[in-house]
């Protein structure tokens, strides 16, 4: 059985709007393209000051406030309930939660304005420069949100239906694309964040909050993705809504147009953050040689693939495949700040050579533990170099399991 402290390195992917996890600390494969649907978001709940039991100051765990789940065939009364059929009521159903999530993603937004942004502003926790940055515009999206809420309390008729919706959401969704700009951004803010939480007073303001009552247990990282988490539903809610619509309802070619224009929206986003993300990551960038910049660096517009990776001689790299190249790099920090020291010469698509090894083929760890004989021969390896022999370089890489593996060849493969 694992300990339960093991750290365990997720699979993750990026650039699209789904993928958003602090660089290098989570050394798993991230890859470009991937929908915006498939995010697992590392809980941030344990804050290092109270990683411990000997945490100064031990209080007891307070409750989460809960938000009612009430659903909406439970305010009917038995007489309405009896009039509609069983497809009926689950239309008004998947409405219902549309609605209701509008209102808790409108409280949210407010709180996090309320309860983080202005205590921290007023206390001097951290500068108004810093937190604009982290928190971005995040409650200028409240009356967008509100305007749909206010829409749909329109169309709801007094005995809590909603006849069309199609009409209502094909004239909002296409203002969804506010968020490009917000979300863009969320992989530098996240990394300013995490960057913050090294400041004691930071790091005890958010370990506060989140023992209090008002974050159900979710941390300040949590609320900031409130909105990517709530645009991944749109598709989902929509898709629940057509599918309980009788074919012969009005709603139905509506419906289905809102369903691609949200795939649009979320598209476009996805595309606008691939792009901020590359570029995050190309200003990271330190060389020590001039011959090491390449063009094909500067002028890439997406990430492909990225994460932690060992060399032969067990020494950690952070590799990165852009479109047109692959980038072997080396973790540093520079004033707190981390970037990404390029390890030899970067190495062209068009001119790459990859080979799948298998297990035991080389041995892993340098002299020392060469010295161990067979068992210490390597797993989930495998090599990459140039075409032409005269640049000398070959690179055997070596992953945290075979899945990763998996992900780093297919990837290379496809590029």
């Amino acid at each position: 059985q694992e300990p339960s402290n093991k750290r365990v390195r997720p699979l993750a992917r990026v650039t699209s709007l789904a993928n958003l996890i602090s660089p290098v600390r989570n050394g798993a494969v991230r890859r470009f393209g991937q929908t915006i649907q498939s995010f697992a978001l590392r809980s941030d709940s344990k804050s290092p000051a109270c990683a411990h039991k000997s945490c100064s100051r031990s209080a007891a765990p307070t409750p989460p406030k809960r938000r009612n789940s009430v659903l909406w065939s439970e305010m009917l009364d038995v007489n309405m309930k009896e009039s509609l059929s069983t497809k009926e009521i689950k239309r008004q159903e998947a409405i219902y939660e549309m609605s209701r999530g509008e209102q808790d993603l409108i409280e949210d937004l407010k709180l996090a304005r309320k309860a983080y942004h202005d205590p921290m502003l007023k206390l001097s926790i951290m500068s108004e420069e810093e937190l604009t940055h982290i928190f971005g515009d995040l409650d200028s999206y409240i009356p967008l949100h509100e305007d749909l809420l206010a829409s749909l309390g329109e169309a709801t008729k007094p005995d809590g239906t909603v006849e069309q919706i199609g009409p209502i959401l094909v004239k909002w969704l296409p203002r969804l694309h506010a968020y490009k700009g917000y979300c863009s951004n969320q992989l530098a803010a996240k990394a300013l964040l995490d960057q913050k939480k090294q400041d004691r007073r930071v790091q005890d303001f958010l370990q506060r909050c989140l023992e209090s009552p008002f974050s159900r247990k979710l941390d300040l990282w949590s609320f900031l993705d409130i909105p990517r988490s709530r645009l991944v539903k749109y598709p989902l809610l929509l898709k629940e809504i057509l599918r309980h619509t009788p074919k012969d309802h009005p709603d139905i070619q509506i419906l289905e147009e809102a369903i691609s224009i949200i795939q649009g929206v979320l598209s476009d986003i996805n595309l606008k953050k691939g792009e901020s993300e590359c570029q995050y990551y190309i200003d990271k960038l330190e060389y020590l040689d001039e011959k090491q910049k390449d063009p094909r660096i500067e002028g890439s517009k997406a990430l492909l693939c990225h994460g932690e990776l060992k060399n032969k001689n067990g020494h950690k790299l952070y590799v990165f495949l852009f479109q047109d190249i692959l980038v072997l790099t080396r973790p540093v920090t520079r004033n707190e700040r981390q970037a990404y020291q390029v390890y030899r010469q970067p190495i062209p698509v068009q001119e790459l050579i990859l080979e799948d090894l298998q297990d035991g083929d080389v041995k892993m760890g340098g002299s020392f533990r060469g010295a161990f004989g067979n068992s210490d021969k390597a797993k989930n390896i495998f090599r990459v170099r140039f075409q032409d022999p005269s640049p000398g370089q070959s690179h055997t890489l070596q992953a945290n399991d075979v899945f990763h593996k998996q992900q780093w060849v297919n990837c290379i493969r496809t590029a």
